[in-house]
């Protein structure tokens, strides 16, 4: 029986793109939600980078609310993000480079308030980290997979933050290497989206014209 052939990294990357359409920032494009990471390191100053994209990120009264917990390979907070993913998450996070877990602070801190566009202040803060990573030549996945009060236990996160996803982050790797077919074949597998006439409206449930 003929060995099963798969696509390669580069080739599921082209596939994955979206189309690109002019005028619209080329890592909106490129971000795509892989799980196969070559198991390389990220550099502190790559990471800085991220990171600093996401601390410019718009909120509600500038509040900022967002905090990230990172955990690297190898380390202990990595170890116990890990451990918090649920089962189909944890066969392939192991190789990111790195595991991170937005939260956001559910009080404005001038007044005591509720903030409620908190985790949509997160989710901000977030596509910003994830653009500045395709940017940059990396990798992003963000799963809501997780046991969410064993990842607070294990980590000493405050009951006032709310917690968003966890973010898988590193450099692609080769389809192939995450052994399961079913995993392969969402890597590999061509992306859609819905038509701007389904989502953005003049009048409720009527498209725009744009």
């Amino acid at each position: 029986m003929a060995a099963q052939t798969f696509l390669t990294a580069k080739e599921a990357d082209v596939l994955k793109k979206a189309p690109a359409v002019e005028g619209v920032l080329p890592a909106i494009h490129e971000r795509w939600s892989a799980r196969s990471f070559d198991g390389r390191e990220v550099s502190a100053e790559v990471l800085e980078k991220v990171f600093e994209a996401a601390r410019w990120a718009a909120s509600s009264g500038n509040e900022q609310p967002w905090r990230f917990v990172v955990g690297l390979r190898g380390s202990e907070t990595f170890r116990k993000l890990l451990e918090s993913l649920g089962g189909f998450n944890r066969e392939w996070a192991g190789r990111a480079a790195a595991l991170i877990l937005g939260t956001a602070a559910t009080r404005f801190s001038r007044n005591g308030a509720e903030n409620r566009f908190a985790l949509y202040d997160l989710g901000a803060a977030a596509a910003n980290l994830t653009l500045e990573a395709a940017a940059l030549g990396l990798t992003t996945h963000q799963m809501g997979g997780f046991d969410q009060e064993a990842a607070r236990k294990a980590l000493g996160i405050p009951a006032e933050y709310a917690l968003g996803a966890v973010i898988a982050l590193g450099y692609r790797g080769e389809p192939a290497e995450l052994g399961n077919e079913s995993l392969i074949e969402r890597e590999t597998t061509p992306r859609t989206r819905k038509p701007l006439s389904e989502i953005v409206f003049g009048e409720w449930g009527e498209a725009a014209k744009l």
